[in-house]
């Protein structure tokens, strides 16, 4: 259920440790991603758990509301493997992630491109789109 995470002591969707102290701060506004690859997996982890608007305030272009809901309730996600990293550090503006989400339909790869808003270094991570999708 969204927002009923905050306690949550199960494991982190995408498979970083205790949800509660990997994806669940950044769901909850505690912290921000540092890097392209953690925003990615929080991503991940956000969609798993229905964390709608959290999605909406990482995505470059955000999807209305009620279409992200109805895209999580559709799917069941059963695990995610980081395949690439290519810049989207701490000293970084721009990052790709090639990654596999595994899902009960089957597994979505892809190679996504995420930049830090406003193009400054002080600007949190953002998704932008798919550079490479196969499902």
């Amino acid at each position: 259920m969204p927002g009923g995470f905050a306690l949550d002591p199960g494991p982190c969707p995408c498979g970083g440790g205790e949800y509660s102290r990997c994806c669940g701060p950044f769901h909850r506004g505690e912290r921000r991603a540092e890097t392209a690859e953690q925003l990615m997996r929080s991503r991940y982890s956000a969609f798993a758990k229905r964390e709608v608007d959290y999605l909406r305030r990482t995505h470059g272009q955000p999807a209305p509301r009620r279409a992200l809901l109805q895209a999580c309730r559709q799917t069941t996600w059963l695990g995610l493997t980081i395949h690439a990293v290519d810049g989207g550090g701490g000293d970084d503006l721009e990052g790709t992630v090639r990654f596999e989400a595994r899902h009960q339909q089957g597994v979505l790869v892809e190679t996504s491109l995420f930049q830090r808003r406003g193009g400054s270094l002080a600007g949190e991570w953002l998704y932008i789109r798919a550079l490479e999708l196969n499902d």
